[in-house]
């Protein structure tokens, strides 16, 4: 089985970019984040001719918004509200080989990392604690963890580890945070797994001018694993080439396949 995750940065916007991803893929499930639309409006039956009639999401007008696209049948469709929040940014699903997907799209934070003085910055942190809680008391098996997490947790997952440790999405409360996160599953990181020691990012920031050379990205997007799947995941990648798709989200999509 072949899962995706990525932040699209609007599905109706890049409707296209996902056709081709699928084209080119094949995967069995696509995970989306930031979709940006409202349920009604997302445009699945743009991928049915594709071979994909299985849908599940959670949209909202303008921001957030997740979504799950995939060949096989879903079951056990849910989304959480953490911290009674109406903000759209969980959805899961269980397929019908017995595992369930969580898609997440984890709050930004804003620009400033002090809960004082930036209440996105609190929020994000108080919305990791709500999500592991759930976790600690779920006790989660054969699950899977997805989505823009908005946190780049390890020195090799950003381009100047010195230089950002004050920029929210690599801080050390973040870090922290997500690693406190990750215990309740727990949680396998199966990209860093499976590539323990590369530079590995999934986001550049769309004022770059040239991307590729400057080469400043973060990991902010992630695949992880209950101890279960582990072994099962045999292969796990980022698609970097995607960032210079025409008019491209500024994420790229991460890949994992499992044999179940």
């Amino acid at each position: 089985m072949k899962i995706i995750t990525w932040n699209i940065n609007s599905i109706r916007l890049r409707s296209s970019l996902i056709c081709k991803l699928l084209k080119q893929e094949e995967p069995d499930i696509l995970c989306l984040q930031e979709c940006k639309s409202p349920t009604t409006e997302m445009p699945f039956e743009t991928f049915k001719p594709l071979g994909y009639s299985f849908f599940a999401c959670w949209g909202q007008k303008s921001y957030n918004g997740v979504a799950v696209i995939s060949k096989v049948p879903l079951e056990n469709i849910d989304k959480k509200r953490f911290l009674g929040s109406d903000h759209a940014r969980h959805i899961s699903i269980k397929t019908i080989t017995g595992i369930t997907i969580h898609n997440f799209y984890f709050p930004a934070g804003g620009d400033i990392p002090d809960r004082n003085l930036n209440e996105k910055f609190g929020f994000k942190l108080d919305y990791i604690n709500a999500v592991e809680a759930y976790f600690k008391n779920s006790n989660p098996s054969k699950s899977i963890l997805l989505g823009d997490l908005n946190i780049a947790p390890e020195e090799k997952d950003v381009w100047d580890h010195k230089k950002l440790l004050k920029v929210v999405s690599h801080t050390p409360i973040e870090v922290e945070y997500l690693r406190s996160l990750a215990k309740s599953g727990p949680w396998i990181d199966i990209i860093r797994k499976k590539n323990p020691d590369d530079k590995l990012f999934s986001w550049w920031s769309y004022r770059a001018r040239d991307w590729i050379q400057s080469d400043r990205g973060r990991r902010l997007d992630h695949i992880w694993l209950t101890a279960d799947l582990v072994d099962q995941c045999k292969r796990c990648y980022i698609l970097r080439e995607v960032r210079g798709w025409n008019s491209p989200s500024d994420h790229v999509p991460v890949v994992a396949e499992l044999v179940l």
